[in-house]
């Protein structure tokens, strides 16, 4: 089983987002596997998008992790995705990086939003399990603008830190449109999402790869 993690203390940061397309991305792209979607947020927003896909999709299993944690967890799941909830910090983060094997970090263009990246990424390297190279770390920029100032910002920001940045996803109104149907970008028409298909498949790659891999 591979498990991988959605976390960033900063609420707002499209961790919800990240999660969803992640398990969308494992549940289409490939076949005959087992996908389960974690949710530990108490907005519970990814069983919320859960609830609405359509059934003739393929299926995504939902654990409500908030409630239950994940003794739910079928064990012949393929894929774990998990979506963390905000302001995990302390013994709350030590105690659910416990479960996880990969961490995407999502980072918005914003002065607010990489100073407290700056400090989560330094939090989740002291994490015993990650000092001990148990869990691997990459960082998504996200909602990115590229022809905004702050992306520069962002750039360089992303240059100081010491884990991998594994993709940049753009600010576009094709996730709020899969969301709403309970989708993934993959699952949208190709003339709808081919920029995103793009921007995911380093994404992708990294996931799929060694590389994500303690």
């Amino acid at each position: 089983m591979r498990r991988y993690m959605v976390v960033n203390a900063k609420g707002g940061c499209g961790k919800s987002t990240l999660a969803t397309n992640i398990a969308a991305y494992f549940a289409s792209q490939w076949e005959n596997v087992n996908v389960t979607l974690a949710d530990f947020d108490p907005q519970q927003s990814s069983m919320d998008w859960l609830s609405v896909r359509p059934e003739e999709r393929p299926a995504i299993t939902g654990i409500n992790a908030h409630a239950d944690g994940l003794r739910g967890l079928n064990p012949h799941t393929d894929f774990l995705v998990m979506d963390a909830p905000a302001s995990t910090h302390g013994p709350d983060l030590t105690a659910i990086m416990k479960h996880a094997e990969t961490v995407l970090i999502p980072v918005l263009p914003s002065t607010i939003d990489m100073r407290a990246a700056t400090r989560f990424i330094e939090e989740i390297r002291n994490v015993g399990k990650v000092s001990r190279k148990e869990v691997k770390i990459g960082v998504v920029a996200n909602r990115v603008r590229e022809h905004y100032s702050i992306f520069q910002e962002l750039e360089e920001f992303l240059k100081s830190q010491p884990v991998q940045v594994v993709g940049h996803l753009r600010d576009a109104q094709n996730y709020v449109r899969a969301y709403g149907a309970g989708l993934g970008v993959w699952e949208l028409a190709p003339y709808q999402a081919w920029q995103e298909w793009q921007q995911w498949e380093p994404i992708a790659q990294w996931m799929e790869s060694k590389k994500s891999q303690p």
